[in-house]
């Protein structure tokens, strides 16, 4: 059923092996009730299955010779072609003790957001189980592979404010693997502490054997306002010349009016310049992001953003003069039916660099049209 491996990579395939499993096995029971809740009165226990699929054509105007977008651009980012972004299945099961979560995806996203992970775990959403280490269930322990708790977008376009991730987004993590400890310790807070494989990676980087450790802060007054801290601490180098990363992510979420919704963020990261050194690189990312409901099934977003590398520590153009690209979109969404939303953008990127894809060469700016329909089931 899964090829033999061997070394450090057969120990992460084999545990990954055991979470995959053992959610299977979670499901088994219910495994007649797909397309459906199940709900044990005396358990308290549900069983979900649930799917979304995100179909999307993108014109960028600067008809890039590869038919694709800028590599720091990991969703939508097809040019001229009808594609799935993101097309993923997933099982919960939900219980007062414990839960479960199994994901496996297709679609360009995936491709190229994995592209570095070993072929069998490239299609892998999620899969972690957690278990409640009180009788409130106000402490939960979930280990495997989970959404990363940096940032307020995620790989489902449909949750997000704008249909394309910001800068910020696509250049941080949208998945770890590892565990994570957290903990509801009132209505308003709630706090996180994580041991992970390394920065977005389920198999850790060839020859490193340091683990990364991260925290979330999470303030919520109520419904309309929201305050986060979320931290990485780590290295995506090998343990010869291992670097430390030191990575900030701050974010709030503000319901201004009933029609109007604010997002705004801000990361900072540093990394040594070399082992041991006391020096660093700093890169740094703003976004801000206004929602409106302008008709009951009609929004639109516009975006400002930034994103400075100077050193070239996540985003390394081949100019080597390193990475800084202001962005501006506007985004008009229709929530056609219930289950279904289907969403235009146009996004425009500008650099003082030769930095982004045109036709044979490289071009200071870009202007890119993209256009969606997303389906959950």
């Amino acid at each position: 059923m899964f090829p033999e491996t061997n070394g450090r990579t057969g120990r992460w395939v084999k545990w990954v092996r055991r979470q995959l499993l053992g959610c299977l096995l979670l499901a088994l029971p219910v495994v007649d009730a797909i397309g459906q809740d199940v709900i044990d009165p005396e358990a308290r226990t549900v069983v979900q299955a649930s799917g979304f699929l995100d179909m999307y054509y993108g014109f960028d105007f600067n008809q890039p010779a590869s038919n694709t977008r800028p590599d720091f651009l990991f969703n939508h980012h097809r040019h001229n072609k009808i594609h799935a972004n993101l097309a993923l299945l997933q099982l919960h099961l939900d219980q007062d003790r414990y839960r479960a979560n199994l994901g496996v995806m297709g679609g360009t996203y995936a491709q190229r957001n994995l592209a570095h992970e070993p072929k069998l775990l490239r299609h892998v959403y999620a899969a972690n189980m957690g278990v409640a280490l009180n009788q409130r269930s106000s402490l939960w322990l979930d280990v495997g592979v989970m959404p990363s708790h940096i940032g307020f977008e995620s790989a489902i376009s449909a949750d997000n404010p704008t249909l394309t991730r910001s800068l910020a987004a696509e250049n941080s993590p949208y998945y770890l693997a590892g565990a994570r400890l957290s903990w509801d310790a009132s209505p308003n807070w709630q706090f996180a502490a994580l041991v992970v494989s390394g920065w977005q990676r389920i198999r850790p980087a060839t020859g490193n054997s340091l683990p990364g450790v991260g925290t979330q802060v999470t303030y919520t007054l109520d419904a309309r306002f929201s305050l986060n801290w979320s931290t990485f601490i780590g290295t995506d180098d090998p343990d010869r010349n291992r670097r430390l990363r030191i990575f900030n992510n701050w974010y709030g979420t503000f319901q201004a009016t009933d029609r109007l919704s604010l997002f705004a963020g801000f990361d900072m990261g540093m990394q040594q310049t070399a082992k041991g050194s006391s020096a660093y690189d700093v890169w740094f990312t703003p976004v801000v992001i206004a929602r409106y409901r302008f008709a009951d099934k009609w929004h639109l977003a516009l975006r400002g953003e930034y994103y400075a590398d100077p050193d070239g520590v996540i985003v390394a153009p081949e100019t080597g003069q390193g990475f800084s690209v202001v962005g501006l979109s506007a985004n008009i969404d229709y929530a056609a039916f219930r289950h279904m939303l289907c969403r235009m953008e146009a996004r425009w990127l500008g650099s003082n660099d030769a930095v982004l894809p045109r036709r044979e060469a490289m071009a200071r700016d870009s202007m890119a049209v993209i256009g969606s329909i997303a389906v959950r089931f």
